[in-house]
């Protein structure tokens, strides 16, 4: 009996120490988060309706840490895999739930190309894709509410959502990278357009681009769609928290300022890091808007912001 019980004794050990000897589950690598937005972008482009990296997991459930998923709203003629190449990665490396979309395709196009180009309908009807895939997103992580982050179209868009379609009680946080709060005068077309209007050339213009490009005419300065969007004093809806994050060397958003709103945390890239040259495509994929973007989400645990020489389109050397 002696020896029977040692002999048991003696295997249980043995299997003891077999299972404490198996090498742990390793935990999952971090995703490569690039800081450059043209080679990522193009590289994003070959991938037709590919999601960015660590977005659309729609098993993902938010933590205690992260409660609210992260909808990415990509620009004008960007799609969700061009434009979300570095915040896609990084939001899912630090443990939040990510859901991008691509809205605005071309109804009449039917080639690959209206996977590739979006932001180009009316954003009105935008507006209404995004709260269909808000919806979706609710559902599928069990939250009441989620955090937008945007950029360039993709700042004003969800706002419509938010002001008109009701969808202001689904939005908790509002991050907006390169802006578009007061409309935009690039190469003085909204200055051309009002010029125009008098003399009955504007809006046949405007007509003949609308099946092809309706949501350029829209973020001009001066169009129906930003008066608006700010008829009651302002963009805000109360009860978000808006943040806008923009760069003096803004080529597209003109003036820069037109991203700075009263009410709002406006947060200017070289207000932090002087070296940083980032225009309105390479601000998806600078170090500075990455740290900022991570401090607007979550705020209480705020992390350094770092400053290096940042070249415009292609980013960190």
């Amino acid at each position: 009996m002696t020896f029977r019980r040692i002999s048991l004794a003696l295997t249980a050990l043995a299997v003891s120490l077999g299972l404490s000897a198996q090498p742990a589950t390793a935990a999952p690598a971090p995703l490569p988060v690039p800081y450059t937005f043209l080679t990522s972008a193009v590289i994003a482009g070959l991938g037709i309706d590919a999601d960015p990296p660590g977005a659309n997991n729609w098993s993902c459930k938010p933590s205690a840490a992260h409660p609210r998923p992260v909808v990415l709203v990509h620009g004008l003629i960007g799609n969700k895999a061009t434009n979300w190449q570095t915040f896609s990665p990084l939001l899912a490396n630090n443990g939040y739930c990510v859901f991008a979309l691509t809205y605005g395709q071309l109804p009449q196009v039917t080639t690959p190309a209206n996977q590739v180009f979006g932001g180009l309908t009316a954003m009105e009807k935008s507006a209404a894709q995004l709260a269909t895939f808000i919806e979706r997103v609710k559902t599928a992580t069990g939250s009441a509410t989620v955090d937008i982050l945007g950029h360039s179209e993709g700042t004003v868009v969800p706002n419509y959502y938010a002001k008109f379609l009701g969808g202001a009680k689904n939005i908790h946080s509002y991050v907006s990278i390169a802006p578009i709060w007061h409309g935009t005068d690039p190469a003085a077309l909204d200055t051309l357009v009002r010029i125009g209007t008098p003399f009955g050339i504007s809006g046949p213009a405007i007509s003949l681009l609308e099946p092809y490009f309706a949501s350029g005419p829209q973020l001009l300065a001066g169009s129906d769609f930003i008066k608006k969007m700010r008829s009651d004093g302002g963009p805000a809806v109360a009860g978000i928290s808006y943040t806008n994050i923009v760069t003096r060397y803004d080529e597209l958003v003109v003036p820069y300022t037109s991203g700075i709103e009263p009410g709002m945390t406006n947060l200017v890239v070289q207000d932090y890091c002087g070296l940083d040259l980032s225009e309105h495509f390479q601000i998806v994929a600078d170090p500075v808007a990455a740290a900022l973007v991570l401090n607007a989400l979550d705020p209480a645990h705020p992390r350094p912001v770092p400053c290096r020489l940042v070249l415009p389109f292609v980013g960190t050397l």
